[in-house]
C-alpha cells in the first residue's frame, strides 16, 4: 500500500488537472468514465478519486495505482468503526494533500456522484462538472440524503451532462447549462465480434443458439423473466457475463439453459459475442431503470448482434423505434421475438445500425465535452448562463 502521491518535484506538469469523484471503482466494469477518462488523460492529468475501503486500524492513506491509458486512481484507506464525520473529514484532508501537490494548476472537479458533496464540496475548481449517468437516489441502499446532495451539487456546477434523454428530460430544468450525451460507442473493439474469433473456453461446452446478456447483474435484471424466458424456450441457451451486485447470488434463477459465466474483461467481450445468436436486455421495469440509457446497447449492435430488450424508455425510442431493436413486454413476447431474430436475414438490418453508430464515438463525445468546459474556463464565472443559447448545438438527443 502506498501513502500519498509524491510531491512533483521532480518535473512539473503543466497540464489541467481533471479530478474525477466516484462512486463506481475504476477497474469494476469498463463504462462510460473508463470511456471517457482514458481520453481526457490525453490532455488533462486524470486523477480518479474513489469512496474509501475500510480495513482493521488503519492510518488514513491513499492507494495510488497507475491504469493504463493515462489514469492515476486514489482509493483512500480508513479505519473500520469511524464515525461518517471523521471519515469525511479524513478524506477531505487527503484530497486537500492531493491538490495542494497540484497547486497553480488549473482544476476540474468531475462528479459522478451528488455523495462526494460532503467530500468535495468546498473545492474551488474552474471548471465544475456533474456528469449524471443515472438517478442514483433510484437505486437500491441510497443514501436518504442523496437529493439534497443533488441540489447542493446543481447549484455549484457549471456544466451538467446526462447519459440518456429520460435523464435530461428529468435535469433540463433544474441547471441553466444541461447537456443530453447517451451512451456512445467503441465500434472498432466491438466489431471485432462480426470477425472470426476463437470461441472461449466456457462457452464451448454450451449448445446453440445462444442468447447473451453482458453486464452487472443487479436490482435491475428481471430475474423472473430471465426463468420465465428460459423455461418457455429449453433449447434455448442463455449466457448471463457480468459480477453480481446488491443481490444475493442464491436468488439468480436455474436452470439447464441458463449459464451464470461471471464477470469477464473489456476486452474479452467481443470473443463472447461473436459466438452468441442474439443479445439481450432483460431490464426489470421499476425506479432504478426509469432513466437508463444502457451503453450495452449500440455494443451489441456494433458487435452485429440482434437484440432483444424490454421497453426501457431509451431503448423504445432511440433504437426500438427504428427497427433497431426488438421490444418485448413479457417473457412469452421475448421468446416469440427471439425466434423472430434468429430467422431474419442480417444483412439490411446491419447497413441500418451501421448509418445508426456511424456518427456515434467515445471520441467524439469526450470532444464534445471539452469544447464545453474549455468555453467554461474561457468565460469564467457566469459562463453556463451565457451558453444556454448554444445547447441545441451541444446536444444530441
Amino acid at each position: 500500500m502506498n501513502g500519498a502521491p509524491p510531491s512533483p518535484d521532480h518535473g512539473r506538469d503543466d497540464r489541467s488537472v481533471l479530478l474525477v469523484l466516484s462512486h463506481l471503482r475504476w477497474d469494476f466494469v469498463f463504462q462510460r468514465p473508463q470511456h471517457l477518462m482514458t481520453r481526457a488523460a490525453g490532455s488533462h492529468e486524470v486523477v480518479f478519486l474513489e469512496e474509501p475501503l475500510f480495513e482493521d486500524g488503519a492510518e488514513p492513506c491513499l492507494d495510488r495505482l497507475e491504469r493504463p491509458g493515462g489514469v492515476t486512481v486514489l482509493r483512500p484507506i480508513l479505519s473500520h468503526g469511524l464515525s461518517r464525520e471523521i471519515a469525511v473529514a479524513a478524506q477531505r484532508a487527503l484530497l486537500e494533500t492531493v491538490l495542494t501537490e497540484r497547486a497553480g494548476r488549473p482544476l476540474v472537479a468531475w462528479f459522478y456522484s451528488p455523495m462526494f458533496m460532503a467530500v468535495a464540496g468546498q473545492i474551488a475548481a474552474d471548471v465544475i462538472v456533474y456528469d449524471c449517468m443515472d438517478e442514483l437516489s433510484a437505486f437500491r441502499g441510497a443514501a436518504p440524503e442523496m437529493i439534497e446532495m443533488e441540489r447542493r451539487l446543481l447549484a455549484r456546477a457549471d456544466l451538467v451532462f446526462t447519459g440518456g434523454r429520460s435523464l435530461y428530460e428529468a435535469k433540463k430544468d433544474r441547471h441553466a447549462s444541461v447537456r443530453c450525451f447517451p451512451s456512445s460507442i467503441d465500434v472498432k473493439h466491438f466489431g471485432q465480434a462480426r470477425a472470426a474469433r476463437p470461441e472461449p473456453e466456457s462457452l464451448r461446452r454450451i449448445a446453440r443458439p445462444r442468447i447473451g446478456f453482458f453486464g452487472v447483474v443487479d436490482e435491475r435484471m428481471d430475474l423472473d423473466l430471465v426463468a420465465e424466458l428460459a423455461a418457455l424456450r429449453p433449447k434455448l441457451q442463455l449466457c448471463m457475463i457480468g459480477p453480481v451486485v446488491k443481490i444475493d447470488p442464491a436468488a439468480l434463477p436455474q436452470a439447464a439453459n441458463i449459464h451464470w459465466l461471471g464477470a469477464r474483461s473489456y476486452a474479452e467481450l467481443p470473443g463472447y459475442l461473436a459466438h452468441w445468436d442474439i443479445g439481450f436486455m432483460p431490464f426489470a421495469l421499476n425506479e432504478s431503470t426509469r432513466f437508463i440509457s444502457p451503453t450495452k446497447t449500440p455494443e451489441f449492435l456494433a458487435a452485429g448482434l440482434p437484440v432483444v430488450s424490454t421497453a426501457v424508455t431509451d431503448v423504445v425510442r432511440d433504437y426500438g423505434a427504428p427497427g433497431l431493436v426488438e421490444i418485448a413486454d413479457d417473457a412469452r413476447e421475448m421468446a416469440e421475438k427471439a425466434d423472430l431474430l434468429l430467422q431474419r436475414p442480417k444483412e439490411a438490418w446491419r447497413a441500418r445500425v451501421d448509418a445508426k453508430l456511424a456518427g456515434d464515438s467515445w471520441d467524439r463525445t469526450w470532444e464534445r465535452m471539452a469544447a464545453l468546459i474549455r468555453d467554461v474556463r474561457r468565460m469564467g464565472a457566469g459562463a453556463s448562463l451565457a451558453m444556454t443559447a448554444r445547447a441545441a448545438g451541444a446536444s444530441h438527443v
